[in-house]
């Protein structure tokens, strides 16, 4: 790692391929050592997320299923905020506590407003796939099942430029809020001194500061988040909480706070 200039009490230091795999280490022991608490702030995301798949199921609406599972991953840095704060409290050698993160969490008012962030860029997200599926695949009612929209998706002209538009734009909203929010959800609950516009362009500094570490970290993410919310959401229960704790330890090999926080 080098070191760049940046503001007078923050540091932004380049990192290499090597730091994000030494901060997946990281991740991978504090969930060993809080798996508990982990898994019970991830539960709450599971029977989330399996609540919102059957709702648009009851509701006609089970080709939103795939544009939901990979719109996830715009909305990750923010459910993931309770591990921040775990691997935080282990850190800082304070007894883990899942009710004690959630109450950071609430009690950090910038934090709501990079939640509102990323929650916006998802229901844009949604109602882009609404236009792209009324552009090339017309109604929605001839396709009423996920097994019907697949077949018209990968077997007809129109789907496949459907999915390949789609994903292109899904792959720049998830570029965009990477970006936005790749050490500014962990910035904040760090410092309370920070407001959410300067945790932004800390992390816009810290992707553009080491581009390719920083976007392979985020490709990993998208990965491992797609991969496991494919069984019913369940493989969310370890891969939620590494990939937390893998956040919060890359931002303290990232941003050095030259001053206390107030």
């Amino acid at each position: 790692m080098s070191s760049l200039s940046g503001k007078s009490d923050r540091i932004v230091l380049r990192i290499a391929l090597v730091d994000v795999g030494e901060a997946f280490s990281r991740g991978l022991r504090d969930f060993q050592a809080l798996s508990l608490q982990d898994i019970a702030l991830a539960l709450i995301y599971v029977i989330g997320g399996l609540a919102i798949i059957f709702c648009i199921a009851a509701f006609g609406m089970s080709y939103l299923a795939y544009p939901l599972a990979a719109g996830f991953a715009l909305i990750a840095p923010f459910v993931a905020a309770g591990f921040y704060e775990l691997s935080r409290q282990r850190e800082h050698g304070q007894p883990p506590s899942a009710r004690e993160a959630l109450t950071a969490i609430i009690r950090c008012r910038e934090l709501g407003w990079m939640a509102f962030v990323t929650i916006f860029v998802f229901i844009v997200w949604m109602y882009l796939v609404q236009f792209l599926v009324a552009l090339f695949l017309g109604l929605q009612e001839s396709f009423s099942t996920l097994q019907q929209f697949i077949m018209v998706v990968l077997t007809t002209s129109e789907g496949l430029a459907f999915f390949i538009i789609g994903n292109l734009i899904g792959a720049a909203l998830s570029l965009m809020v990477f970006s936005l929010t790749a050490v500014s959800f962990p910035l904040l609950l760090d410092r309370d001194d920070v407001d959410f516009v300067t945790a932004i362009i800390t992390s816009v500094r810290a992707v553009t500061t080491s581009p390719i570490p920083m976007i392979g970290w985020g490709l990993i993410i998208v990965v491992l988040l797609i991969v496991s919310i494919l069984p019913f959401f369940l493989g969310l229960l370890i891969t939620l909480p590494v990939l937390g704790h893998t956040t919060w330890h890359l931002y303290r090999r990232i941003v050095i706070n030259t001053l206390e926080p107030a």
